[in-house]
């Protein structure tokens, strides 16, 4: 019998356990390949709970986060820890997702071991160092090691092809978050018992009042950005107060600070601990809007139909703007508000009223990446 590849998945986040975990169940029933996961335990709790809602068991857990770490200690630290784990599987693909610190710390680490590394979500580009920060970065250092480039998008293959990687090195997947955000929606839909749970945790939720869902955690955003979008918030609930507007808030001080000052005690403002999201994709599905400086959310707003508005100035998924799903407003609290009156007193999305097809996929993007790799592999 060949060999299964002992294919190594390394997992941080939360928005890397969202999606990564459809190609990990995916590969689960490919008899090619024999997957192994390593939690870095960059965002620990709510990492936890992805994985498990999809009923995933890490089998290293490197436990390498802590209070107010400086980005140069968890990149060091992890990757320090990486090199153990891939010393000891020897695995042959070592899988990062996305552009965070144990993205470019398991590029590194399987690098210096000389594993080969296939990146998911490679190839998206603002083409500004600084913003985000220091995600950028983190991709385009990790594109230059990977040996295999699994683009969500066209543009995002352009972009690649751009910076010299070779066209037989990457495959045009779609974004593996709608292959997830489409399971937990289904199984929401499917369940009379889960829709109860929800409603009675969610209250709030009312389908006769608009639900404003917001989030706001980005890095460069710290300081001025974010309290000016605290201030556009602050407007729009006194502005609207027919309105709902929930606020999971990061648990990351610079974030907490800042919210709470401005946004507590307004009654139409529900600023809520971070959600598990399972909860998170019904509050998508309720809402009328989306407001946020998140990158996934940019993905699965177009992919239910709700229109976002993008709290920064710049954006590495320019197919949502395209589609007219999503519109750039930076943190100007004049713009933000403006573009919330607008979508208000407005119909359905763009995207949703135009008919097109999401820009990120259809819920197939894991089965495609098993492919490619299974192709890339075999040679």
């Amino acid at each position: 019998m060949k060999k299964r590849l002992k294919t190594l998945f390394i997992i941080g986040t939360r928005p890397e356990a969202i999606k990564l975990a459809p190609v990990i169940l995916a590969v689960r029933k490919d008899r090619r390949f024999l997957p192994v996961v390593c939690a870095t335990g960059q965002h620990r709790e709510m990492l936890d709970q992805v994985l498990s809602l999809f009923k995933i068991r890490p089998r290293h857990d490197l436990d390498a986060m802590g209070k107010d770490h400086t980005l140069a200690y968890s990149m060091s630290t992890i990757l320090a820890r990486l090199d153990k784990v891939i010393r000891e599987e020897k695995p042959d693909l070592v899988i990062v997702q996305g552009d965070t610190t144990s993205t470019l710390a398991g590029s590194l680490a399987a690098f210096y071991r000389q594993v080969p590394v296939g990146h998911i979500e490679a190839g998206l580009r603002t083409h500004d160092k600084s913003r985000p920060f220091p995600e950028e970065i983190n991709r385009r250092l990790t594109s230059q090691i990977a040996d295999y480039h699994l683009a969500p998008t066209a543009g995002a293959r352009k972009n690649l092809l751009a910076e010299g990687v070779p066209s037989r090195r990457i495959a045009v997947t779609g974004n593996t978050v709608v292959d997830a955000l489409l399971f937990v929606k289904r199984s929401i839909e499917r369940s009379p018992t889960k829709q109860g749970r929800l409603r009675k945790r969610f209250p709030f939720v009312d389908a006769g009042r608009p639900l404003i869902l917001v989030t706001g955690h980005r890095r460069e955003s710290f300081g001025k950005g974010l309290r000016d979008i605290c201030a556009a918030i602050r407007k729009i609930a006194l502005a609207h107060p027919y309105a709902e507007i929930v606020y999971p808030v990061h648990p990351n001080p610079e974030v907490r600070t800042p919210v709470r000052k401005e946004l507590s005690g307004l009654p139409n403002v529900h600023l809520l601990e971070p959600l598990d999201y399972e909860a998170f994709v019904y509050l998508m599905m309720q809402s009328r809007l989306i407001l946020t400086d998140s990158g996934g959310i940019q993905e699965e707003a177009p992919s239910l139909d709700k229109p976002v508005l993008v709290m920064r100035n710049t954006t590495e998924r320019p197919e949502a703007l395209d589609v007219g799903g999503a519109l750039l407003v930076g943190t100007d609290p004049q713009s933000i508000i403006k573009g919330v009156d607008h979508v208000l007193a407005s119909g359905p999305s763009p995207s949703a009223a135009t008919g097109r097809r999401n820009p990120f996929g259809d819920g197939r993007a894991a089965e495609r990446i098993v492919r490619a790799l299974g192709t890339w592999m075999a040679r």
